[in-house]
């Protein structure tokens, strides 16, 4: 069993930066898939960001370039670090961890652009 917290989302003005973690807790997790969605009101829940286990990445075409998704095993938590953020980038963010047959997401994390 896991559990997922998020942390470090908030208010910031278009152009500026956050850095959101997601710590797992109740097992260590060492061969797994983690990452993001988010999901804006009124829209469908969009895919962000993953990392595997071995550091891979792969990013949604609107997030490329400007978010870097990172892990650190030893500390379970997987970071995403959102840089020239937009107002289009408000929403909840969720992160996520797929470990063998099971599928643990967080609670999510208001981000809030202003323009």
């Amino acid at each position: 069993q896991v559990q997922l917290v998020e942390s470090g989302g908030g208010l910031v003005q278009a152009g500026g930066s956050l850095r959101l973690s997601c710590t797992a807790s109740g097992r260590r997790l060492r061969n797994n898939i983690m990452g993001w969605d988010r999901q804006a009101p009124g829209k469908q829940r969009e895919w962000i960001a993953t990392i595997h286990s071995a550091g891979g990445t792969n990013y949604a075409d609107s997030v490329k370039g400007r978010f870097t998704i990172s892990r650190d095993n030893a500390k379970n938590t997987v970071y995403l670090q959102m840089d020239g953020l937009k107002p289009e980038d408000t929403a909840v963010y969720y992160c996520y961890c797929q470990d063998g047959p099971s599928d643990y997401w967080g609670q999510g994390i208001q981000v809030t652009v202003a323009s």
